[in-house]
């Protein structure tokens, strides 16, 4: 008899089971997006950051989609300055990851190299995934210190800066 219930309850859990499999997805999904207003904050923070330590940079702030929202160049920045901020920024928000992880892993592991090749991406440091929560809703990319590494830590510090408004 034990047998007979448990194969029943077993029965029913693999009924349920397969149901909310074949449940299709929502067909609107709700997803957090961040204002124009928080961008501009945070692409000024990271140029600041950098401005405090001497370096002109600039700082590149892109939503979920890798789409520019708002974008600030020190004076004195180079030109190529908002281009590698832009790219990185991409790369970070499409990835899901910042960019200086992926430069060391694409050093390491022969397999990702190819990483390299992927049409928009740069995979130097500086580009910082911007979340709200565990959600990735864009990144931001910072360009023009002397190193990728000093480039990123301007990006973390004006996230740093913003965290309570995410």
């Amino acid at each position: 008899m034990q047998s007979i219930l448990r194969l029943g309850g077993l029965a029913v859990l693999l009924a349920a089971s397969v149901a909310q499999a074949q449940t299709p997805a929502p067909a609107v999904r709700t997803e957090k997006n961040m204002s124009l207003v928080l961008a501009n904050q945070i692409a000024a923070e990271a140029v600041a950051a950098c401005a405090a330590n001497g370096y002109n940079v600039a700082a590149t702030v892109v939503d979920r989609a890798g789409t520019v929202r708002a974008v600030q160049r020190a004076d004195n920045a180079g030109p190529h300055t908002l281009a590698s901020s832009e790219r990185k920024a991409w790369t970070s928000a499409s990835a899901k990851s910042p960019t200086q992880a992926m430069m060391e892993g694409v050093q390491k592991n022969p397999a990702a190299a190819n990483l390299v090749y992927l049409p928009g991406f740069l995979v130097l440091g500086g580009g910082v995934p911007i979340k709200s929560g565990n959600e990735v809703i864009g990144a931001v990319g910072v360009g023009g210190a002397p190193g990728g590494h000093l480039d990123e830590q301007c990006a973390n510090a004006a996230l740093e800066k913003v965290k309570g408004l995410l």
